[in-house]
């Protein structure tokens, strides 16, 4: 999950002054980590504990409080009665790749992703929204070609994915909605010839940067077995001890499981 991880770094200078190019300055001044990198490690805290995806996104949550979270989700954080709230937000989608990369089994994969976003996105598009990117991380760390992912995810989840980086950017505006940034993060992914380019092309985009760039740079990394040498090492020195002790746990967890090779987290 550190392409996931990496690329909500690299794009979160970018989520407030966009940019409509690819050649832009990589884990440049400004960059931080957000709720993202947050809740996607909540996310495999939880599949590695107890399971209580309610429980562990509100205490994470707390202990970062300033990561930038939406304005139903910080209520939701702060209520004494947490209940899913409608959302049809990409926050179910950001936070979902540890699913795909830690379970085998697709219709396993397409039940947790779900049982993940509910907790708070109960709306159909933002379940769908998580679907789609756990999906795609399973399918892809399985190593199904751009074109075979493309169909597959197009026929389950009704995505418009013929379309281009090029030919979105230009009229392409800042959304929120799964529905609105995760086909065109997914696009991205499968458009990318590498992890960093695919991540470049969903910071181009000019929309939720580092949401889009998370979903693309998990995605890529199932794609093509891990991130750059350079910039994961970069990445995890901005992490905090807390955080980063998780996420080598969860690869840990993936050793053991996957037995290395292209199943990286």
């Amino acid at each position: 999950m550190i392409g996931a991880i990496a690329g909500d770094i690299i794009g979160s200078p970018y989520e407030a002054h966009p940019v409509k190019m690819t050649d832009f300055e990589l884990l440049g001044r400004g960059c931080r980590f957000t709720d993202d990198t947050v809740l996607t490690v909540a996310t495999a805290f939880s599949l590695m504990t107890d399971g209580d995806y309610a429980q562990n996104y509100r205490i994470f949550g707390r202990l970062y409080p300033l990561a930038g979270y939406g304005p139903l989700f910080r209520a939701w954080l702060a209520s004494d009665d947490p209940q899913p709230y409608g959302s049809w937000g990409n926050g179910s989608a950001m936070r979902v790749c540890p699913v795909g990369f830690l379970l085998d089994d697709e219709a396993e994969v397409l039940r947790e992703a779900a049982r993940s976003a509910a907790v708070t996105h109960d709306h159909p598009e933002g379940i769908k929204g998580a679907q789609a990117v756990a999906l795609a991380v399973l399918l892809a760390r399985r190593g199904t070609g751009a074109e075979d992912l493309r169909r597959e995810l197009t026929a389950r989840f009704g995505y418009d994915l013929a379309r281009t980086a090029a030919e979105i950017r230009p009229r392409y505006a800042f959304d929120i909605s799964c529905q609105g940034s995760v086909p065109e993060a997914l696009i991205c992914a499968l458009e990318g010839r590498d992890w960093e380019r695919a991540v470049r092309l969903a910071v181009s985009l000019g929309g939720d940067a580092d949401t889009q760039a998370c979903i693309a740079g998990a995605v890529a990394e199932a794609r093509w077995g891990g991130v750059p040498a350079d910039i994961d090492r970069r990445v995890r020195l901005v992490l905090p001890e807390h955080l980063l002790e998780i996420v080598c746990d969860f690869e840990a967890r993936l050793r053991e499981q996957h037995g290395g090779g292209k199943d990286t987290a």
